[in-house]
């Protein structure tokens, strides 16, 4: 690969790193520069969840410094993220990404419907919608269901885990992010080991870009936490709306 292309994919690491670290996404510029590159899509998809996997630990460890982590829902679903999202890796030939895709746009374009809507959502904790259904939910929902998607096909999966937990446990929108981080280190891991074991990934493009993912990673949790919850939220609905135009441009190109 020539130089120029390594670089270009090394920038692209580091600005996927951020994105991850505020809101979730980055596989919005990471996956798309690989396939740019030439990397064929599923060896595109397995050095994109090596990168991510080391910036997305990277800022769950900045976070958990910090900020209070709500390790009754991350510590489980993390260990359940692991399982769902090497079964979905597994399944991810099996399934038409065609037809995801509309779901998928849907669903975003509900949550940012919701986001704008509901302006106060996040900005502050809400500890009342703490109960013991609602953690077993939140458990259920993020560490199989959003798992699953994430090893099936990935794009938003992090922005899913931060809406999820502002709206079933109430969480503001910096706690979230968070406890966001640590299951999808497990559903990065998870789609990981079963691209290793298929023989897909590129090591050393996937471990060079992994540097300038954690560099990235490290300067998005920090500016997050420093800026707060507003910035949370603005930079998350432009995630979204970036996210459903690269799949409708995918779905009907």
């Amino acid at each position: 690969m020539p130089l120029e292309q390594v670089l270009v994919l090394l920038v692209a690491a580091a600005g996927a790193g951020w994105v991850d670290a505020v809101v979730g996404g980055g596989g919005l510029l990471q996956l798309p520069a690989l396939m740019v590159a030439g990397v064929p899509p599923v060896q595109a998809m397995a050095t994109n969840k090596l990168s991510s996997v080391f910036g997305t630990a990277s800022a769950a460890v900045a976070y958990a410094r910090t900020t209070k982590l709500d390790r009754q829902v991350a510590l489980p679903g993390a260990g359940l993220a692991v399982l769902s999202a090497g079964l979905g890796a597994s399944a991810a030939a099996a399934i038409s990404a065609e037809v995801l895709r509309p779901v998928v746009m849907a669903v975003l374009l509900s949550v940012a419907a919701f986001v704008t809507l509901r302006p106060a959502l996040g900005s502050v904790p809400r500890p009342h919608l703490r109960t013991r259904g609602r953690i077993a939910a939140a458990v259920t929902v993020a560490g199989v269901g959003i798992a699953f998607y994430d090893g099936i096909m990935g794009p938003g999966t992090g922005t899913f885990l931060i809406i999820a937990f502002t709206t079933i446990l109430g969480l503001d929108f910096i706690s979230a992010s968070a406890s966001a981080k640590i299951i999808n280190t497990g559903t990065n891991l998870g789609a990981l080991f079963v691209f290793a074991w298929q023989g897909h990934l590129l090591w050393g493009l996937g471990l060079g870009m992994a540097v300038c993912n954690i560099a990235g990673a490290q300067v998005g949790a920090r500016m997050a936490m420093r800026r707060g919850t507003g910035f949370v939220r603005i930079v998350l609905l432009v995630v979204v709306v970036a996210m459903v135009i690269r799949l409708g441009w995918q779905q009907f190109s």
